[in-house]
């Protein structure tokens, strides 16, 4: 049978046919339009408390300082004796309640390392483009804690794996770096890093750089974790890391 007999043979129903638009009133416009917003204003009313809840560091509620520049800090005068050690592993919310959990730190301070830009804030910082990192500047008693320990507690509150980022936090500005001010302080980071590669197959993400300046951050990033408990990103994502570092590290907690 030829084609265009085999088509003579299809009948009506299999014969595929235009059929005419219904015709909808300017009522029935507008009332679909009404059901469309309507239905959008719900979805949007479902989801909300997810996305509030899943958003992490980076999307987290900005105050108007983020339009200014961090500020190169030099040591204040009620932590003056005490020295200083700096390191970035993801969002400095997490990392600043991790280090103020040890005993022997007198002082964790957010803010952000390793940049090539001399103006910096955390709306900037999110970019990815200055080279900074979110850091921790740590004031500690060296009579109670060593270097070496700090050092201790960096490897053992993060995922020593994770490139350019810890846990739901990705970028650039997340990503894991020890800074060394001394030759002792280096050599310490270097043994310390042999003997993580080792354990993790050579897979260590973590920067080893010379420290230059510290930018301490925006006022409001300040003892974020303990300002702001019930914050989701904190519920969701720091609470649970520091809970994990002070199990793993019952000894180096201090006593509340």
């Amino acid at each position: 049978m030829s084609f265009i007999s085999l088509l003579s043979h299809v009948g009506p129903r299999e014969r595929k046919q235009k059929r005419p638009l219904p015709s909808l009133s300017t009522d029935n416009l507008n009332d679909n339009r009404l059901l469309q917003i309507m239905t959008f204003l719900k979805t949007v009313l479902l989801i909300l408390p997810f996305m509030l809840g899943a958003r992490n560091c980076e999307r987290a509620m900005q105050s108007d300082t983020d339009k200014t520049s961090a500020a190169a800090t030099s040591q204040p005068d009620d932590l003056k004796g005490y020295s200083t050690a700096y390191f970035a592993s993801g969002c400095f919310w997490c990392v600043e309640a991790v280090y103020e959990s040890v005993k022997g730190v007198k002082e964790s301070i957010s803010g952000y390392a390793g940049g090539h830009t001399d103006v910096i804030n955390y709306e900037l910082s999110n970019t990815g483009t200055t080279g900074h990192a979110e850091a921790v500047e740590i004031y500690y008693d060296t009579t109670i804690i060593d270097f070496p320990t700090l050092v201790d507690v960096y490897f053992g509150s993060q995922d020593v794996t994770q490139v350019n980022g810890q846990g739901p936090d990705r970028g650039s500005q997340y990503r894991s770096i020890l800074f060394y001010s001394n030759a002792q302080e280096k050599s310490i980071i270097e043994k310390k890093m042999a003997e993580q590669n080792e354990i993790h197959n050579g897979k260590v993400a973590s920067e080893v750089q010379a420290f230059t300046k510290f930018h301490r951050g925006e006022d409001y990033h300040q003892n974020y974790e303990k300002r702001n408990p019930n914050q989701p990103y904190i519920r969701g994502v720091s609470i649970p890391r520091l809970k994990r570092f002070q199990a793993k590290f019952p000894e180096l907690v201090e006593a509340h």
